[in-house]
């Protein structure tokens, strides 16, 4: 069982393509474990898709949103944590993270992927703020090379190589 922490924004500005992600993510991974940090914008988008397929989901709420109502099925953390404090928890909680594109709160995530040792992935030409992190930092974070920072050109490509991160086998990241 494989847990995917998908960082995403919290708005629904621009367009994303969660449903693609998340249906690659379902027919490769039927057995994994989504985690997010809350019930709005695209992370709203990435539960119900996640929950249509089957998927587990874990969504880890900030003590300001604890109160969101959230769809039967999905396992809720009531983290008692703001906002930054609840994106630990769910980082930490991951084997992989995936970026799919957000703003600040989102980099954040992928950085503290970084830090933790986690295999971290970023969609890149998002149209979202994190596409900077590719110009910014084109592999690695800083100078200790934690861990390799994937980019992934497509949805699809990125769910599949979430799939198989860290499981011996080269994904193919088109």
């Amino acid at each position: 069982m494989r847990q995917i922490a998908v960082a995403v924004h919290s708005s629904t500005v621009g367009s994303l393509a969660v449903e693609e992600f998340v249906a690659e993510l379902s027919a490769l991974c039927p057995e994994a474990v989504v985690l997010v940090g809350g019930y709005w914008g695209y992370m709203r988008e990435v539960v119900d898709h996640a929950l249509k397929r089957g998927l587990v989901v874990v969504v880890f709420l900030p003590i300001e949103r604890e109160d969101v109502e959230l769809p039967p099925g999905v396992i809720a953390v009531r983290s008692g944590c703001e906002y930054r404090c609840r994106s630990v928890l769910m980082v930490r909680s991951a084997d992989v993270v995936a970026v799919l594109g957000g703003g600040v709160g989102t980099a954040i995530e992928g950085l503290m992927a970084y830090a933790m040792g986690k295999p971290l992935y970023v969609l890149a030409n998002s149209g979202m703020a994190t596409d900077k992190l590719r110009e910014a930092y084109p592999e690695y974070f800083d100078e200790r090379r934690v861990v390799r920072v994937n980019y992934v050109e497509d949805p699809r490509a990125l769910a599949r190589a979430v799939c198989t991160a860290g499981a011996g086998v080269k994904a193919d990241f088109g």
